[in-house]
């Protein structure tokens, strides 16, 4: 792990970690495993401002390049549940792929249950789009 452990905005450690409280009504076995593995993380993540953020961090609205050691390799934007859009690779935080990315910075390798089985992902590319402003949404 590049900075030791994950690395989160304060805002962003904030509203994640509501969606987590409220999130334990997850039907499917897999993300709630990745949901809890994403619990336990966070006990130990740095809690940063926004202008002691690393620009190599996976965080709400990044693009992601993701390469699997199984052989694929995927572009992702990680987002908020309510802007998921699987068409345009946004995937949901509250996602098995999400969860594992979350936190973690370019060149991390990370070892996470996916619902094809266990894989070890490596972060090839981080990049920003707009930064999180979500702190007024209802979750």
């Amino acid at each position: 792990m590049k900075y030791g452990s994950l690395i989160l905005e304060k805002k962003e450690y904030v509203y994640l970690k509501r969606i987590l409280n409220i999130s334990g009504y997850v039907g499917d076995f897999n993300t709630q495993k990745s949901l809890q593995e994403l619990t336990e993380q966070l006990k130990t993540a740095h809690i940063l401002d926004e202008n002691e953020m690393p620009d190599d961090v996976v965080r709400f609205n990044s693009k992601v390049t993701v390469v699997s050691d199984k052989g694929w390799e995927k572009n992702l934007q990680v987002v908020i549940p309510m802007e998921k859009d699987m068409k345009q690779n946004k995937i949901s935080i509250l996602t098995p792929m999400g969860s594992a990315l979350f936190g973690y910075a370019k060149d991390d390798a990370i070892l996470w249950e996916l619902p094809a089985g266990k894989q070890q992902l490596k972060i090839a590319d981080v990049s920003q789009e707009e930064t999180f402003s979500g702190m007024d949404l209802v979750v």
